[in-house]
């Protein structure tokens, strides 16, 4: 695999309403896990759509990577302004990371039009990636479940999770490695 969609909720659907709530960490941490070992298989490019939440997490998981790794990043928004109406902090998180990908086009050219550019934004990271990664819990899907969906049609598109218990597993590593954990 040399091409990774990955995507996910966006950050109200899982409770976080602030760029410093410690729940992001951990659901870093997961996918830094999953990232690294597909980077260790050969993992060349991480496509994302740059939705707050699990996507832009990943793009700066990813630039973080790209230190110690030959990874690149690349946004593909469906459309001009996608965050527009997202609160100034995370605003201004999301351009700073359109600023260090290593590739950024809209899919669309101009603002939101209809449900359209969603449908078609993700038949385009389906068409255009090898797989994908999704954080998602089966009992309590959001609006990655349209994702989901479209990855489940698709023909020999491996589909890989983060799952709850792999958040679990995330956070009891970040609390073993805390020397205090130990004393």
């Amino acid at each position: 695999m040399k091409v990774l969609t990955v995507t996910g909720y966006k950050s109200m659907e899982l409770g976080i309403f602030k760029e410093d709530d410690h729940k992001i960490t951990f659901i870093k941490s997961a996918i830094k896990k999953k990232l690294l070992n597909f980077a260790d298989e050969g993992l060349e490019w991480v496509l994302i759509s740059g939705q707050m939440g699990v996507e832009m997490w990943t793009g700066q998981v990813v630039l973080e990577l790209k230190e110690t790794h030959d990874i690149k990043i690349g946004i593909i928004p469906p459309f001009e302004k996608q965050e527009s109406r997202w609160p100034e902090p995370i605003q201004q998180a999301y351009q700073e990371l359109v600023m260090a990908a290593d590739f950024h086009q809209f899919l669309h050219k101009g603002e939101y039009k209809g449900a359209f550019q969603f449908k078609a934004k993700n038949d385009w990271f389906v068409d255009k990636s090898d797989a994908c990664l999704i954080l998602l819990d089966d009992e309590f899907p959001g609006s990655n479940r349209f994702f989901y969906e479209k990855a489940k049609q698709a023909r020999n598109y491996p589909i890989y999770l983060i799952t709850p218990t792999d958040l679990d597993d995330a956070v009891e590593e970040l609390r073993m490695a805390d020397p205090d954990y130990w004393s």
